[in-house]
């Protein structure tokens, strides 16, 4: 699409032309919040640090409608809104996925260790890259995958972390109560590897986005 015809739609939109742009950095914002309080739990896992992880989730929830009712009353959109749905859903299942492993702790009476405290940093580190890069799309397209590459190069950290915690996990079980514990945390663990998926998405997503109309 060439610079002239990108401009005339945005015109014929009739509002501003970033305004999804603004509620995808927000809703980022937001995510990045809810996996620091999700870091702050795996160093003391109080239900009070259970809460705020659960309140960034719902103020990320409620970001997420407005930016889909954004999209069904807007006729044109800047970029596809494909593009802009899928990386909405993709960062919204980020920090899902770590509200849900505050829940799955809670219930199975789980407690943190070395791996998930790793595993949840680098998932935090990764939320922020995704932030840097969707802020920088329209100004500074280059800078922004750069920050897409890192946050996939993080992804690609946490996912060894996850792979040597499971190899330490299968490591011997000693009795019938450490097989319970083991699946438990098996649980876990996959709750965050899930989400690196889903942030890896979004970091994919954002680069297409690059190249298609910055």
């Amino acid at each position: 699409m060439g610079t002239g015809v990108r401009e005339f739609l945005r015109r014929l939109s009739g509002r501003r032309p970033n305004r999804f742009i603004d509620l995808l950095i927000q809703q980022a914002t937001v995510t990045v919040s809810g996996l620091e309080a999700l870091e702050a739990y795996m160093e003391s896992p109080t239900s009070e640090n259970a809460k705020v992880v659960r309140r960034h989730e719902k103020d990320a929830d409620e970001i997420r409608r407005i930016l889909i009712d954004e999209l069904n009353r807007t006729f044109v959109t800047p970029i596809d809104r494909e593009d802009i749905f899928a990386l909405s859903r993709a960062i919204d299942d980020v920090i899902d996925y770590g509200n849900s492993t505050v829940g799955e702790m809670d219930t199975l009476g789980v407690q943190p260790n070395s791996y998930l405290q790793r595993m949840v940093s680098l998932l935090r580190e990764a939320a922020e890259e995704i932030r840097l890069a969707i802020e920088r799309l329209e100004a500074h397209p280059s800078v922004a995958s750069d920050h897409a590459i890192r946050a996939k190069a993080l992804e690609n950290r946490m996912e060894h972390i996850y792979r040597e915690a499971l190899a330490a996990l299968f490591k011997g079980p000693k009795d019938l109560e450490h097989v319970v514990e083991m699946l438990k945390l098996r649980e876990i663990y996959r709750h965050l590897s899930n989400a690196a998926d889903r942030g890896d998405e979004a970091a994919n997503i954002i680069s297409d986005i690059r190249l298609k109309f910055y």
